[in-house]
């Protein structure tokens, strides 16, 4: 397979309710879209999901699109591969920079299944007819307004509901939403905000009898030793998120004893390749996955929805529905949770989304193009 034409469109939507974690608040998300076009006229689309800001990670718009525009463009245009699987190599002599790659390794996905005339779910080795989603709530303004965003998300009919905590926003607002909802299944994720003193080991300790299915990513990313000291006398998983960038993370955690569940992100490990190896091997050693999200556009929801087919993710991922973000998405068939269920569509090769083109280039900020 050889692609001959590849275009980036960098599209801003508004979200339809802020979001605030530990490190910022934003209105709006912009992403990078990538278009992919074989000789024949076959499109794949991947999405470049990464934040504006270097808070979750070092990466941000700016940088993507100089990555994306100036290595990995060039490297895939005009390029053979017989296998999506086959698509790292051409780019694997640029280092990091996981969000910008991820956004071309779906593509390449995308645009196979389509001439392979499969639905993506089935490419990746997903089984699943339908997956069961959660939501993730940031921060609010106060106790009551959050206790009533998680009641809006209950009345959905959604089973998960996760909420963004910090230094000072935790005991209080999780024993609020317990109380509220005794039987909901309810997680938190400090992204990387707690360190190991006094006062925040206090806190995270007390989270211990809450219920919760887990705690995510309490320490920095690079700070496994500090996760593995904490599981060590609290009951409560903890889950890793931004600490797993590749496999060798994923092995290194492992051993450490530092997670007992792992948040599986195709954008944060450099795309669907990636993601499925690590669904591989944290099923080989019986730790539960989750598919996390990035408040994608439809491109990249449709992407995890497919992903999360696969039979290691037996936890609620973050696959909501479109519409709790954004009042129109890129995508004509948005994404839909049914009580909770979203569908994964097998009746149609690729995403099973036809991504809106007038509404994505009405949208887009720049573009950029390469061709063979």
């Amino acid at each position: 397979m050889r692609i001959d034409r590849i275009e980036l469109l960098q599209v801003r939507l508004p979200l339809v309710h802020e979001f605030e974690t530990s490190s910022h608040r934003k209105s709006y998300l912009e992403h990078v879209l990538v278009r992919v076009e074989d000789a024949d006229g076959a499109v794949g689309w991947g999405e470049v999901a990464s934040p504006s800001g270097p808070f979750y990670t070092a990466e941000t718009v700016e940088t993507c699109w100089t990555i994306g525009s100036s290595y990995l463009v060039p490297a895939l245009v005009g390029a053979s591969w017989e296998h999506p699987r086959d698509a790292p190599a051409l780019w694997g002599k640029v280092r990091g920079n996981e969000f910008a790659k991820a956004g071309f390794d779906a593509a390449c996905w995308a645009l196979w299944s389509v001439v392979e005339g499969v639905p993506l779910a089935r490419a990746l080795g997903g089984e699943r007819q339908t997956v069961v989603a959660g939501v993730s709530l940031g921060i609010e303004a106060g106790v009551d307004a959050l206790v009533e965003q998680v009641a809006r998300q209950v009345d959905a009919g959604y089973p998960r509901v996760k909420l963004k905590i910090a230094p000072g926003w935790d005991v209080e607002p999780v024993t609020a939403v317990r109380a509220a909802f005794p039987d909901l299944q309810l997680h938190v994720d400090a992204n990387g905000a707690y360190t190991e003193d006094d006062e925040h080991l206090t806190a995270l300790r007390a989270l211990d009898g809450s219920g919760l299915v887990m705690i995510e990513q309490p320490f920095a990313p690079r700070n496994l030793m500090a996760a593995a000291r904490l599981q060590a006398v609290i009951d409560t998983p903890i889950c890793l998120d931004e600490s797993i960038v590749d496999g060798h993370d994923l092995e290194t955690a492992l051993a450490v004893g530092a997670c007992r569940v792992l948040n599986i992100k195709a954008s944060r490990m450099g795309g669907l390749t990636a993601a499925v190896a690590a669904h591989d091997v944290a099923r080989e050693h019986d730790i539960p996955v989750w598919c996390g999200g990035m408040h994608e556009f439809g491109v990249g929801r449709a992407a995890n929805v497919a992903l999360s087919s696969l039979p290691g993710f037996v936890l609620p991922s973050d696959v909501s529905g479109s519409d709790k973000y954004y009042a129109r998405d890129v995508v004509t068939q948005p994404i839909r949770a049914d009580h909770g269920i979203v569908a994964v569509p097998w009746d149609s090769p690729g995403l099973g989304h036809d991504v809106d083109e007038e509404f994505v280039r009405a949208n887009a900020t720049r573009t950029h193009e390469g061709t063979a």
